[in-house]
């Protein structure tokens, strides 16, 4: 096998949930403008200007964006931990000889902050993308298979023309990411090698 295996960020290899919602938390000391950041946590995926033009007058969302990416830092990194078997199954992808490349909505000097800090190593790392908009980079980077928890990661991969591996471990249930398109289903990442093995000796796209 040649080419890459793409990974969404947020929710299918890091759990950022915990960093993220004290991140948000200290958004609202900072600006005085409430962020319910329970539920800005459970809807993780779209890019941050959705979610807090949610909040924020649309004047005053650049400048969130601002303060809470000046934040992010210092609140997030720390507290965020790997998804159950992310780490393997980065392993996996590279002793079938593949490189590993992350495509996220998330602005990419703070998505490479949370791979260094868990010690996941990625060939590639695209950032601030989202739905159709990461397939360009999936073919850029000669992605052959893109595994992510939100629906519009089985559009960025149907986009691309790829399959999508849809994990259950985000927003979107094993439903929704089957309607989005997803070739492949997974609770979580924890059956990825085994996936990625039949994959390899070619078995056929089966959802389920």
């Amino acid at each position: 096998m040649s080419g890459a295996v793409g990974f969404d960020l947020d929710m299918t290899l890091v759990d950022s949930r915990p960093g993220i919602r004290a991140a948000y938390r200290e958004l609202t000391a900072r600006t005085g403008v409430f962020v319910d950041a329970d539920l800005a946590v459970s809807r993780l995926g779209p890019p941050l200007r959705t979610e807090l033009g949610e909040w924020f007058p649309p004047a005053d969302v650049e400048a969130a964006v601002t303060t809470y990416r000046g934040l992010y830092p210092d609140y997030a990194i720390t507290p965020s931990v790997p998804t159950p078997g992310a780490l393997e199954a980065l392993s996996a992808v590279r002793a079938a000889g593949l490189r590993v490349v992350v495509v996220t909505s998330k602005l990419g000097r703070l998505a490479r902050l949370h791979l260094d800090h868990l010690s996941m190593r990625a060939d590639e790392l695209a950032g601030d993308l989202f739905a159709e908009g990461k397939a360009s980079a999936l073919v850029e980077h000669g992605v052959r298979y893109y595994v992510g928890d939100h629906t519009a990661d089985m559009v960025a991969a149907r986009t691309a023309g790829i399959p999508g591996i849809g994990v259950a471990t985000g927003p979107c249930s094993e439903a929704e990411l089957r309607e989005a398109g997803a070739a492949y289903l997974l609770p979580d990442l924890t059956g990825f090698p085994a996936l990625l093995g039949e994959i390899a000796v070619g078995s056929s796209p089966a959802a389920g």
